[in-house]
């Protein structure tokens, strides 16, 4: 073989592999084409947003392995414990939630983490440990079942439901 097929041969395979890889990319959503549902990793969106009562969302979002509560979710509990009061007969189960990612282990631990995370700041503004109940789901119980950014973000929540 002399050079120049050499250098053909190479040069075909290289194209090849350059369009078999441009056809077996598949394009995932980023944050920026969903930035406005999503700051940072942590959802803002309402779409899976419910109430506890008129004007109380009944869910606060995670960052990805997180637990730290944001500046929303604080926003958000402060108006769960604001309505507890006035509501002393209601107590609530607070369910902690993750994304698919992780082993079932893990997440069920992050899901108390978050859980846990929001019944302490509940406890912070008046409301007893005893009206509060805490449990996790871990990644059992997606409210999005999307494997891709915006539904993960979604899925990493704590939700406050009402046991009575």
């Amino acid at each position: 073989m002399n050079l120049g097929n050499i250098l053909k041969n190479t040069f075909l395979v290289i194209t090849l592999c350059l369009v078999v890889s441009a056809c077996a990319t598949k394009k995932t959503t980023t944050t920026s084409e969903i930035g406005s549902q999503i700051k940072g990793d942590v959802y803002t969106g309402t779409d899976t947003v419910e109430y506890l009562a008129k004007g109380v969302p009944d869910r606060v979002f995670f960052a990805t392995n997180e637990s730290i509560l944001t500046t929303k979710s604080r926003d958000t509990l402060r108006k769960q414990a604001a309505w507890l009061r006035e509501n002393s007969s209601v107590n609530i189960v607070v369910e902690g939630h993750a994304d698919e990612r992780g082993t079932r282990e893990y997440n069920l631990a992050l899901g108390e983490r978050r859980a846990n995370a929001a019944k302490d700041y509940l406890m912070t503004y008046g409301i007893s440990a005893d009206r509060i109940s805490v449990i996790s789901y871990g990644k059992e119980r997606p409210v999005d079942s999307g494997s891709n950014p915006l539904s993960w973000s979604k899925n990493r929540r704590s939700v406050s439901v009402k046991a009575n």
